[in-house]
């Protein structure tokens, strides 16, 4: 009786073990189809849009009349920012694509620059005609070759999971014809150099990242160490400091300490070009507030004076718990300059600095000739929607959606209960940016 037992409990387990099986079999497909179909649709969303924008560039070179002009530039740049979404999602991470990603991008910039600007003012030159021509020529080679693939993806039935299979691996699949394909496509944009596209081609090759600006002698990791204890208050044990991998596009030391006085770790990267701070992050448990948001950040800008950040205004604070959040930027001849901002954290309890970001800051910094207005505060502020109530104003610089440096007017209003910041070009008068401030979040309470 008792081997019955057994065997019924056995074969109940192996039953039940079978049962497991199948339907983790059955989740695990269910998922992987629904991977595939996303990357079937992306890329032939892809191949669809890349045939749309040829064509819409065919039509835009056809085209004499500049009020249709506007409009079909900005059509040509909505439907490369389509396309480049839809490069985003397939599994290209492993499979040099970079030139292409770069191409569309520089017909996006370029058509985005070309459709907000006055074209009756100041028409298309012939060297931007020729620069149309030019990406006329290179989408009809990506659409070509798209095609190709798309036509033997179709037939073969071919699936983007053994793409990502083969390129996560590394091995060299039977039948690879999509990668060969985009590599076929990379390899005839790349016969094409990156100055065809002039200045406009910005979107890809952000400068600043690299601290080219900035000023100092290279320094020693055991100077790393010493200007790294300037920047925490407490006694600290256990330093370690390493250098910057490759790969980096600066060099930089990492120092780790302890803070035995809060018992917490504290890491910090300081550039080896003059040992400039980078990062500065301490985690800590946080106590009851003790000072307010207004101390704390009194506490932040003697902080940056005795490191050497000067002339910065305050911009932005926030509280969230037990830490008040502080964003700086540069103050030059009474002009905000936006993209040299520093964020920084600051312990509500105790009010010490706990977290530190210079990036920004040290990528943008440098000396700066600020342009005089072309147009008068008055004539800006017509610009301005007639519901808002202006309760600020000054001039700053920020960064605009070509990632250029403009001098602006900045008006800061509201709306009916709504804040805003308008940013209105000091040059033409274009409206810049506009953001929407964040309101007061709404405490909800359990009823």
């Amino acid at each position: 009786m008792i081997r019955g037992i057994f065997i019924g409990i056995l074969s109940i387990a192996v039953i039940g073990s079978g049962y497991w099986g199948y339907k983790e079999h059955q989740e695990k497909n269910a998922v992987l189809i629904q991977a595939e179909n996303n990357y079937q649709r992306a890329f032939h969303d892809l191949t669809y849009r890349v045939d749309q924008l040829h064509d819409r560039i065919g039509a835009t070179l056809a085209m004499n009349s500049k009020q249709s002009l506007s409009p079909a530039l900005a059509d040509v740049w909505r439907i490369t920012s389509e396309a480049q979404s839809d490069v985003g999602q397939l599994p290209l991470t492993l499979l040099p694509f970079n030139k292409t990603e770069e191409l569309l991008a520089g017909i996006s910039d370029f058509t985005y620059r070309a459709a907000v600007r006055d074209l009756e003012k100041e028409p298309l030159t012939d060297e931007e005609y020729k620069k149309l021509k030019t990406m006329y020529t290179k989408s009809e080679d990506i659409q070509n070759e798209l095609r190709n693939v798309q036509h033997l993806v179709i037939e073969n039935n071919l699936r983007w999971m053994d793409v990502e299979l083969a390129l996560a691996s590394g091995q060299k699949q039977a039948d690879n014809t999509i990668i060969d394909g985009f590599k076929t496509v990379e390899k005839n944009v790349e016969a094409y150099s990156e100055s065809d596209f002039g200045a406009s081609f910005t979107s890809m090759n952000k400068t600043g990242e690299g601290f080219d600006k900035l000023e100092g002698k290279e320094i020693s990791k055991e100077t790393a160490i010493k200007i790294a204890k300037t920047f925490v208050q407490n006694k600290v044990t256990d330093l370690k400091v390493t250098e910057n991998g490759e790969g980096s596009s600066f060099g930089f030391y990492s120092v780790s300490m302890h803070d035995k006085e809060n018992n917490t770790d504290i890491d910090m990267d300081l550039t080896k070009k003059g040992g400039h701070p980078v990062y500065l992050v301490q985690n800590r448990d946080i106590k009851e507030n003790v000072i307010s948001l207004n101390e704390a950040s009194n506490n932040a800008r003697e902080f940056l004076n005795d490191h050497g950040f000067e002339d910065l205004d305050l911009f932005e604070s926030a509280q969230y718990d037990n830490i008040g959040v502080f964003s700086f930027v540069s103050i030059v001849d009474g002009v905000r300059i936006y993209p040299d901002s520093i964020r920084m954290k600051v312990a509500l309890d105790d009010g010490q600095v706990i977290g530190l970001s210079a990036r920004d800051y040290l990528a943008a910094h440098k000396k700066r000739e600020i342009p005089k207005p072309n147009i008068s505060k008055e004539e800006a502020a017509k610009r301005l929607n007639p519901s808002l109530e202006v309760q600020q104003d000054r001039l700053a610089i920020i960064i605009n959606e070509l990632g250029q440096e403009v001098l602006c007017y900045e008006f800061l209003g509201t709306i009916n209960a709504d804040t805003y910041r308008i940013f209105i070009d000091a040059e033409n008068g274009m409206e810049e940016k506009i953001e929407k401030l964040k309101n007061p979040e709404p405490i909800f309470q359990e009823v």
